[in-house]
């Protein structure tokens, strides 16, 4: 189980999952006097504002941060809109109101935030662990443009087919690896097992290498 460390600051708790975090820096390139790797804890809230502190955390893309109020309810608000962007030779990253759920339909988390492994290496899936890094995974992935229809606010949610692709249900604008957007849809199945010729989707290359989740 991932341990979830908890820190207490003015009137805003930090939640640090480390089995999510990939080393973005944005909490430490963002608020250095709260996040500070040197410092024992590395995480210490009470240096700012809770306006400060949540703002920072909402930067974080893999969602490792997460920040609540004191009674536990979440500080963040939920986006407006649902993005996925493509990181070349690295993950999925997600922001929107985003609901995960196994191949049977098991709800397993609500996000906002998200770092999805797309190199099938990960040993923490769905999430990215960084092993893109080590595995050599290479995709600098423009995305076909596609059809930028406008469509409705509503959420996303993500199903983890059985060693299979993410299927995607609702709308979602697709960011290349330059930030241009390439296409708006309401459903897709994004590869992740690294092997399709059609990134960021599933081709059914899975099959082919026997990609097991």
């Amino acid at each position: 189980m991932n341990e979830v460390k908890v820190y207490k600051g003015q009137g805003v708790l930090v939640q640090f999952n480390a089995a999510r975090c990939i080393h973005a820096a944005e909490c430490v390139h963002g608020l250095p006097v709260v996040f500070d790797p040197k410092a024992r804890p590395w995480i210490q809230p009470g240096k700012a504002s809770a306006d400060e502190v949540v703002a920072v955390v909402a930067r974080c893309p893999t969602g490792a941060l997460q920040a609540r109020h004191d009674d536990g309810r979440a500080a963040e608000a939920v986006p407006a809109h649902n993005e996925l962007r493509i990181v070349a030779d690295g993950p999925h990253h997600l922001r929107g109101d985003i609901e995960i759920r196994d191949g049977s339909g098991k709800v397993l988390a609500r996000e906002t935030r998200v770092a999805l492994c797309r190199c099938g290496a990960s040993s923490n899936k769905p999430y990215c662990d960084n092993s893109h890094v080590a595995s050599g995974f290479k995709d600098e992935c423009t995305c076909t443009l596609g059809e930028m229809a406008s469509v409705a606010n509503g959420p996303l949610t993500l199903t983890l087919c059985t060693d299979g692709p993410v299927q995607c249900d609702g709308p979602v604008t697709i960011f290349d690896v330059f930030g241009e957007p390439a296409s708006t849809v309401q459903q897709a199945w994004l590869c992740r097992c690294g092997a399709s010729k059609n990134k960021p989707y599933c081709d059914g290359s899975h099959k082919a290498i026997g990609f097991r989740s």
